[in-house]
């Protein structure tokens, strides 16, 4: 990758981000592969960013634990500034701890007073699983200040004790006076819709509060509620994700007025199409606004969008073809860094428009963003897809509300085999590893397209 963020030698896992000053801090997991997804246990890296572009590697931040110890593994947590400390709030995992009937993951605490340098405090005995609770599935505490009622909320993931596949993830809640002593409080948010809740958020945002949860039971991704009080309801938005099956394990942290979702997307199984995305991968912001509604959308982080070289205009295109395909090619030989942005108008009984990314003029093969306006959907392919199928995408498509007449706004980052797409406010990321060819081109359906304000821009500046 040359832009998104990956430590070299390593693939980017769960973020626990900070910011102070103009630094964001990232707080991450680092997996060596070795063999695989969690082969060789790993504790928590650091590096620090001001414009999610340049990137200052702080190396370990948090080591695990020896192999007998309850943080074999460091598993995600937050870091909170509190009572005159920097405060982290980590999952203590051990891979045998299961077999040998202990819990398996714990919450643990360590504290800093320099965000570089931090302390175990050992203090793991109040965090342990509550009755009831599964005990190998109770991680990812996420600490915010209550206000309201003067004290600090912790959260964190958890399922009831039964069987994996049933539907009792949720989050559960604790509440301290002094980030010391914590008293449990039972269930925050239980919707009774996904097997297990990781990586919980919580925000508040204008005159509402958000909480976001990954699950990996239902569309495998992130989702949101929204609340006008801690105490809920928490009512689901109709497109209540931030992304596709592709982006996971989002935090997010807020710094000089500026709201940044800290995923990762995904590689895939030998670095092919084909196959199934895997844990951990590059490290993807997308910028959290809020819409007059007050749902939530995502656009490009300012700072990284406008680190690419000089834009170069692309003349207004117009297609119109009412009963059959026609495409036109905006820009050859796009590179393998580059941004894309453009306008597009659709007219009343269009099928389908899009982008298409990397197309081999000779054979025609490329990926393509396919925006399906009777489905109200947008979503990534292969294109051609023979033979059956040329991606596995399962999970890798957005809601987008789509009507004749009205012009959208589409970007587009693509850094070596990451994707990046965003349509006032709907993002989508993707992994493309074969590369057919170097064109970027937009079709339409059985309708015609007006395509204007378009440009690209290629590479970084220095």
């Amino acid at each position: 990758m040359k832009l998104y963020y990956q430590f070299p030698g390593t693939w980017f896992g769960d973020c626990m981000p900070f910011g102070k000053g103009d630094d964001f801090f990232l707080f991450h997991q680092r997996d060596n592969r070795n063999p695989g997804p969690f082969g060789e246990p790993f504790g928590w890296s650091l590096a620090t960013t001001k414009d999610f572009v340049h990137y200052k590697d702080c190396g370990t931040a948090i080591p695990r634990g020896a192999d007998d110890a309850q943080d074999q593994f460091i598993y995600a947590g937050s870091v909170f500034d509190g009572e005159g400390q920097y405060h982290a709030f980590y999952t203590g995992y051990n891979r045998d701890y299961e077999a040998q009937g202990k819990a398996s993951q714990v919450l643990m605490h360590a504290v800093s007073d320099d965000l570089y340098h931090w302390t175990k405090t050992e203090d793991k005995l109040t965090f342990t699983p509550q009755p009831g609770y599964d005990p190998d599935d109770w991680r990812d505490p996420w600490v915010i200040r209550d206000d309201e009622h003067d004290q600090y909320l912790l959260i964190l993931g958890a399922r009831k004790i039964g069987p994996k596949t049933q539907q009792t993830g949720r989050t559960v809640k604790f509440t301290s006076k002094d980030l010391k002593n914590w008293k449990f409080e039972g269930d925050f948010w239980a919707p009774g819709l996904f097997t297990m809740h990781e990586m919980p958020d919580l925000f508040k945002m204008g005159d509402w509060w958000y909480h976001i949860v990954t699950e990996y039971s239902d569309k495998h991704g992130m989702v949101y509620r929204m609340a006008k009080s801690l105490e809920g309801p928490w009512i689901a938005p109709v497109d209540d994700a931030f992304d596709g099956s592709t982006y996971y394990a989002g935090r997010t942290f807020e710094l000089n007025g500026k709201r940044v979702l800290f995923g990762w997307v995904g590689t895939k199984e030998d670095n092919d199409d084909t196959k199934n995305y895997e844990w951990g991968g590059t490290f993807v912001p997308h910028e959290v606004y809020q819409r007059a509604d007050g749902t939530l959308g995502c656009r490009p982080v300012d700072t990284l969008w406008d680190a690419f070289n000089e834009r170069e205009p692309i003349a207004d295109v117009a297609i119109d073809s009412p009963h059959e395909r026609k495409e036109t090619t905006l820009v050859h030989n796009a590179g393998d860094l580059y941004s894309f942005e453009a306008d597009v108008t659709f007219g009343e009984g269009t099928r389908s428009f899009g982008l298409r990314l990397h197309k081999n003029e000779e054979d025609g093969k490329s990926y393509q963003f396919i925006f399906k306006v009777g489905e109200n959907r947008y979503l990534f392919e292969g294109s051609p897809n023979m033979p059956w199928f040329t991606n596995m995408n399962i999970g890798v498509e957005r809601p987008i509300q789509l009507e004749a007449g009205k012009t959208y706004h589409i970007q587009v980052v693509v850094d070596d085999t990451i994707a990046t797409i965003y349509v006032d406010g709907v993002a989508l990321n993707a992994r493309m590893y074969q590369k057919p060819g170097d064109d970027l081109t937009m079709f339409v359906t059985d309708g015609s397209l007006q395509i204007t304000n378009a440009s690209v821009a290629r590479g970084i500046k220095e």
